[in-house]
């Protein structure tokens, strides 16, 4: 069957539990946009969700979670991809667009700990839990004594290590957004204001990735949120001028000038844009 069959569009997902809530807020966003075209949701298994024995600079940072699902879209097998933005690199992909950026949900970081404490409370040289070096400078600069843990595995996986009595975590740092799309915002302990522990670019954010100058892109163009856009091309312009990714603690986040809290942002006229460079020690 082809990618676009009648009325009905083949889309790309990843299988796990979060990769799929997502693809179903774009399904539905596509259907909302397009009531006549139904949708058929086709699962790929990445690279990055396999090898959960390394860290993630280890097996090749970014397009690890997006590669798969690439060469499908280049082959036909689908018409669109579902992401989560900042899993795509900067670099764009050779006859592939992303076509529309759905409406972003919290930007920012959240911590879950064992016993309930946030951050600046727990005992003296705490373990965290997180696999990204930019999680892992800020923590260090706001907690120098803190010891860093890597943490791999989807997000239930992670939760449940957080929350482990005999674990060797004391807390483990995850992106909030997911966490409130898999319906466990109940875990949080403390979200991570973005001015004080800047998000990833693109964190939170839902990509929808087509071939260039095909009727899907035409397609998707009725569900980009232009706020969101307007932002997360900021945040992946500062990455991609540093040359920056999984490897380098980079961080960004822009949003509507004068809006102080952790949404989509870039609403307005102006946005503000912050970003950081930090040395993996956090110094």
């Amino acid at each position: 069957m082809s990618a676009t069959t009648g009325h009905e569009l083949a889309v790309g997902s990843r299988t796990s539990a979060l990769a799929l809530r997502q693809t179903e807020l774009a399904v539905a966003a596509i259907a909302a946009a397009h009531p006549g075209l139904t949708c058929r949701v086709v699962t790929f298994s990445t690279r990055g969700d396999r090898d959960l024995d390394r860290p993630l600079p280890a097996i090749g940072g970014k397009g690890v979670f997006t590669a798969e699902l690439e060469g499908a879209l280049r082959s036909g097998a689908i018409a669109l991809a579902v992401h989560s933005l900042k899993d795509l690199p900067t670099e764009a992909a050779a006859g592939l667009v992303v076509g529309a950026v759905l409406e972003r949900a919290e930007a920012g970081d959240a911590l879950i700990s064992r016993t309930g404490r946030p951050l600046a409370d727990l005992p003296p040289n705490p373990a965290i839990g997180t696999s990204s070096t930019r999680r892992a400078a800020q923590i260090l600069a706001l907690r120098p004594d803190a010891r860093i843990l890597d943490l791999r595995g989807n997000v239930e996986t992670r939760v449940r290590k957080a929350q482990a009595p005999d674990g060797p975590y004391d807390a483990v740092v995850l992106a909030a957004a997911g966490l409130v799309r898999l319906g466990l915002a109940a875990a949080i302990t403390e979200r991570l204001d973005p001015a004080r522990l800047l998000p990833a670019p693109g964190q939170g954010a839902i990509a929808l990735q087509c071939r260039a100058g095909g009727e899907t892109s035409s397609l998707l163009a009725a569900v980009n949120h232009a706020g969101t856009w307007a932002a997360v091309r900021a945040e992946r312009a500062f990455l991609a001028g540093l040359g920056g990714g999984c490897t380098a603690p980079v961080a960004a986040f822009a949003r509507a000038a004068g809006r102080g809290d952790g949404g989509e942002g870039g609403e307005g006229d102006t946005l503000e844009l912050l970003g950081l460079v930090a040395s993996p020690d956090g110094r």
